[in-house]
């Protein structure tokens, strides 16, 4: 591209017509960021165990904590969400990382269930408001045709940082303890050093800003009767997705160890396996979204993920867990690919950060009551039960996509 037609675009706003050396940037910043949430999101799911014994702590005092966590990231997606839509992008996401970064390592100091209580809590505040962030830069920097498969890359992130955790953990838990553990998360904030120096507003965000709407970005989701169908498809799907994934990612190991018997180092291999099919999964989600659309897509994998998840509730034998979790995993999870940028083309610059945030998040605080409910059904009926309530979810998911959302695949961004 010709330098006086970039410059035509810093100028105008113009929407980006090539993945370019800043697009590329957005794209590690915003990933790496979600990568250090879905690390240390995942060792506390292991690390659960150890802290109620040492900690004295009940088992629904344990999950409290990780319910904490997601009911104060929806705290800090809107709060954080609607600052990024009124002072930028990249500021904001660095406030969010170094108050994660500082506040999981404040857990590594607690001497019981309150303040570790506390310091969770606020950590989830952080963590709430890098999604959808990162999510907003990411669409904003990357070309239309390649926005699906942006946010797809995006949520790989996550993924890495899960993977990261289920590899990590076994090795250095024994070694350190979980207070060693948490302390691990002071380093995100080298990360938000690089990312606030090395980073730029996209254009789009810097035209759109100068006239942006006195109105407050929160009412802007709500602010007619279509846009209030679209929120409310939009927080259904989010919550169907949260649900599902942090009802079977929490619980999963800790079934593995009861069930089958296995150590801490089995139950890593099993998360690793589910989480590559989760890659696959949310890898090829993005490219189908930007080729054939975001709804067939979507339409595919809620199907598929409700027949997957009702097969897998049937299994019995952990080596076909292994397998089949793996291609339930590609399904269920694999959606996550596709909600930045949905989100993106539906809602205006002036509170796109604010819908990723706000949106995503109420998701998550929905997600969070998953491994309370999983919890309770499995404890009344079997982990299979809990497993296959999930497939009614999915159909809901289903309808509401049909219902709520419509086609945005191409669309340039207002």
């Amino acid at each position: 591209m010709a330098t006086n037609e970039i410059l035509g675009q810093e100028r105008t706003g113009a929407p980006p017509t090539q993945v370019d050396a800043k697009a590329r940037k957005a794209l590690w910043g915003a990933a790496i960021g979600y990568a250090m949430d879905g690390f240390d999101l995942l060792i506390l799911g292991f690390m659960l165990k150890s802290i109620a014994a040492d900690l004295a702590l009940s088992q629904a005092q344990a999950a409290s904590l990780v319910t904490a966590t997601l009911v104060g990231a929806v705290l800090g997606g809107i709060g954080f969400g609607m600052l990024s839509d009124r002072v930028g992008r990249i500021r904001v996401l660095t406030w969010t990382i170094v108050l994660f970064a500082v506040f999981t390592g404040l857990c590594a100091l607690a001497q019981g269930y309150w303040d570790l209580l506390a310091y969770r809590t606020i950590a989830g505040i952080g963590l709430g408001g890098e999604f959808g962030i990162g999510m907003a830069l990411v669409a904003e920097a990357w070309p239309a045709n390649k926005r699906a498969r942006a946010s797809s890359y995006v949520a790989l992130g996550w993924q890495t940082g899960v993977l990261a955790a289920a590899v990590v953990t076994p090795m250095l838990l024994p070694t350190i303890g979980w207070r060693g553990m948490f302390a691990l998360g002071i380093f995100p904030a080298v990360a938000a050093y690089w990312i606030r120096h090395s980073l730029h507003e996209p254009e789009v965000f810097v035209a759109k800003s100068k006239d942006a709407p006195r109105e407050s970005a929160l009412k802007l989701l709500v602010k007619d009767r279509e846009t209030t169908k679209l929120s409310l498809g939009m927080v259904i799907l989010c919550s169907v997705q949260n649900f599902g994934y942090y009802g079977v990612m929490i619980w999963m190991p800790n079934y593995l160890a009861t069930q089958f018997g296995f150590a801490l180092t089995q139950s890593a291999i099993w998360t690793s396996v589910t989480i590559l099919g989760m890659v696959a999964g949310i890898f090829c989600f993005g490219h189908m979204a930007d080729r054939i659309g975001r709804r067939p897509t979507f339409f595919t994998y809620m199907l598929m993920a409700t027949v997957m998840v009702l097969i897998y509730s049937r299994l019995s034998n952990p080596n076909e867990l292994l397998v089949v979790g793996a291609v339930m995993g590609f399904f269920v999870n694999g959606m996550i690919g596709g909600y930045g940028a949905l989100i993106s083309e539906l809602y205006p610059t002036s509170a796109r950060a604010t819908a990723q945030n706000v949106l995503f998040n109420i998701g998550r605080a929905v997600g969070g009551f998953g491994p309370l409910v999983v919890g309770a059904i499995a404890a009344a009926w079997s982990f299979q039960a809990a497993i296959a309530m999930l497939a009614a979810l999915y159909l809901l998911d289903f309808f509401a996509m049909w219902l709520l959302i419509p086609e945005r695949r191409g669309a340039q961004l207002d």
